[in-house]
């Protein structure tokens, strides 16, 4: 089983570490599962432009792969300007509507106002949902505040929901895969 996480900041580490921590918890509950952590400030994914994906350049091509070859898909997006990061938007936008069909997603966003917790729900989710994804019910919000000076995670609440989001994301995976986490549905 793939599970790919996807920091959408193109600056920063705060949401690399928020998807990267939902990565480690599902490697927690299911040691054999395959997890990477992508990075979109280490691409250079294209402006999309509505061409077929094979006129794109390389980075582009290979992120787009990646996400389609995974069976569990973690987003990550800081809140800027009450929505997701453009350069997650314009990934989103190299997929198919059906680039997500039997694949469960889960949503990992950070910000510095409690006011942009809904960003996930209201902005991202329907996109994921568009491209024919499961989302899990389950969404983490992490305030600026629950970082330390290092960039780790002190709030106990937001570990306890980073959890909960791994095991929803394999509790639907299974379910997908009639009992087998690793078959696709």
């Amino acid at each position: 089983m793939k599970i790919l996480g996807i920091s959408g900041s193109l600056t920063g580490e705060k949401t690399s570490i928020g998807v990267y921590e939902v990565l480690m918890a599902i490697k927690a509950e299911d040691p054999e599962a395959e997890t990477e952590l992508l990075d979109l400030k280490d691409y250079e994914v294209e402006f999309a432009r509505g061409f077929p994906l094979s006129y794109y350049n390389d980075d582009t091509i290979a992120v787009v792969n990646k996400m389609l070859e995974a069976d569990i898909l973690v987003f990550g997006s800081p809140i800027y300007q009450a929505s997701i990061t453009g350069a997650l938007k314009n990934l989103l936008d190299h997929l198919h509507r059906d680039a997500f069909q039997s694949k469960v997603c889960g949503i990992v966003m950070n910000g510095g106002s409690d006011k942009h917790f809904l960003v996930a729900e209201y902005q991202l989710k329907p996109v994921l949902t568009f491209l024919k994804a499961t989302c899990a019910v389950r969404n983490v919000f992490i305030h600026n505040d629950d970082f330390n000076e290092d960039n780790e995670i002190i709030n106990a609440d937001i570990q306890a929901r980073i959890r909960k989001l791994a095991h929803e994301l394999l509790q639907l995976r299974k379910a997908f895969s009639g009992g087998n986490p690793g078959n696709l549905g």
